[in-house]
């Protein structure tokens, strides 16, 4: 029985309209009941007791028949004409997947604890979860302190991305915050894309203080490409805790101002398309990958097709031998005389 039931549900009706056609049966039993019992000449007898002990014999008992296998096969055609199908495969296609570079700061100033282990740890961590929801995307990572570089090209090879992920570290590279040239080195990477939608996301925990490039022309550079900029200012309000050198190589934890240029970061996202985001905690940062994430996924159009087999045919199979069973009963077997 479930089994039957499963089966039924894989089923649809491409015309289901069709079956308001089978209000037609109710009727059609009526018109035979009204004629069988008011169209047939009627013979009075005084009495049937004489006739009582004769039984009826099968052409009788099946009398019926021929209207109730006419039915059935009436039946049969209107389920027939309703087209059901069943769903053999479902397939979803996108268009073109999202290209998208990470231009992450990898300045000393990354080191802070106001985060778990420290900013430049959690977002990694937060980045790789990003990395990780997005499997049909072309994404790639550059990195930028006081000069940037290409970490990993724009790749499908999401393994290698979190592998050079894995390997960051300050020191790389000269430190201070070059925020103009890693978004230039982003918007390079993603010049010669043909993908639909080109994004880059930038984070820092800092201002601008070093490299060749204004941010700002960096960004007209980014919107004249058609390159959507989020950027993310990473730090706690105030103070946060820092370590810095101390005696014997051990280090030691002192407060810290925390300053980021707000004004520029939000100048570059809406020049661009893009959106500005502050993160303060880890819970923050994450939320604003996952706002992030969703928003970019609704940029790309999904069509779904879905596989059918058509089912009518065993249905046309069986009304056609209900009315030949029908005909072979109503015109041989069960005839009437006139």
């Amino acid at each position: 029985m479930d089994s039957i039931i499963a089966y039924i549900a894989q089923v649809q009706l491409a015309n289901p309209q069709v079956l308001w056609l089978l209000l037609v049966l109710p009727a059609y039993w009526a018109y035979y009941w009204y004629r069988s019992t008011a169209w047939y000449p009627q013979v009075r007898f005084s009495s049937l007791r004489a006739l009582a002990h004769i039984r009826a014999g099968w052409r009788e008992r099946l009398v019926h028949v021929p209207v109730v296998l006419r039915s059935m096969a009436l039946a049969a055609i209107i389920l027939a004409l309703a087209r059901p199908q069943m769903l053999l495969s479902k397939q979803t296609s996108h268009s073109e997947g999202i290209d998208i570079v990470l231009a992450i700061d990898i300045s000393t100033s990354m080191l802070a604890q106001d985060f778990k282990p420290n900013r430049l740890g959690s977002a990694i961590a937060v980045a790789k979860d990003f990395i990780g929801g997005r499997p049909s995307d072309r994404i790639g990572l550059v990195v930028f302190a006081g000069e940037s570089f290409t970490q990993c090209p724009i790749t499908t090879d999401h393994k290698v991305l979190v592998e050079a992920l894995n390997n960051l570290e300050t020191g790389l590279i000269e430190d201070g915050t070059a925020i103009g040239m890693g978004l230039t080195t982003a918007a390079n990477r993603l010049k010669d894309s043909r993908s639909k939608s080109r994004t880059a996301i930038l984070l820092t925990d800092g201002e601008n203080n070093q490299g060749t490039i204004d941010p700002k022309t960096a960004a007209e550079v980014a919107a004249s490409l058609g390159i959507r900029v989020y950027t993310i200012g990473i730090g706690t309000q105030g103070m946060a805790p820092y370590p810095v050198p101390g005696p014997f190589g051990r280090p030691t934890i002192q407060m810290v101002k925390v300053s980021i240029d707000e004004e520029l970061l939000t100048y570059i996202a809406e020049l661009t398309g893009g959106q500005y985001y502050r993160a303060t905690n880890e819970d923050k940062l994450n939320q604003i990958f996952e706002e992030i994430d969703q928003m970019e996924k609704s940029r790309i159009e999904v069509a779904t097709f879905n596989r059918y087999r058509e089912s009518f045919l065993p249905l046309a199979i069986i009304a056609l031998a209900l009315l030949v069973m029908e005909m072979v009963l109503d015109k041989w077997i069960l005839k009437k005389l006139p």
